[in-house]
């Protein structure tokens, strides 16, 4: 059973934080300072739990042009468990729930983009790079 935690407590944030090192600055080279940025305080955080070990991690922030998924990742050896489905579908009713109507975006990278297709986004615009790595911004289409 997958169990998600809407994060509030910083030994939580912690967890969230080591899956993101992993995945991101470890497996695929992102600068840590990339990565953990100005917006960790601001962001609603969240974390995947599968029997006690924590393994994925999300969050979620208001921007200018709407509402902003960021830092989806989940450990190696938890994915094609429908971990990362189930950090999607809390985070996109969380985000529903509290800003009805606004956009909801995030950018994908290629690998992931049909992961997001499945579960309701559009591609919008033109691949774009990000901390060397290619992505499209997508667009909640519900």
């Amino acid at each position: 059973m997958i169990e998600l935690i809407r994060i509030d407590c910083e030994e939580d944030l912690k967890a969230a934080q080591a899956i993101r090192e992993k995945v991101f600055v470890e497996e695929q080279r992102v600068p840590r300072e990339e990565e953990i940025d100005a917006y960790e305080a601001t962001a609603r955080h969240y974390l995947a739990v599968v029997a006690g070990v924590p393994c994925g991690a999300a969050r979620w922030r208001k921007t200018e042009q709407g509402v902003k998924l960021e830092r989806f990742a989940v450990l190696a050896e938890y994915r094609n468990r429908n971990v990362g489905s189930k950090v999607l579908e809390v985070v996109l009713e969380d985000v529903m729930a509290a800003h009805a109507g606004e956009k909801i975006y995030l950018h994908a990278q290629l690998p992931a983009v049909n992961f997001y297709k499945r579960h309701g986004f559009a591609a919008e615009g033109e691949k774009f790079s990000e901390c060397d790595i290619e992505h499209y911004k997508m667009v909640y289409k519900g």
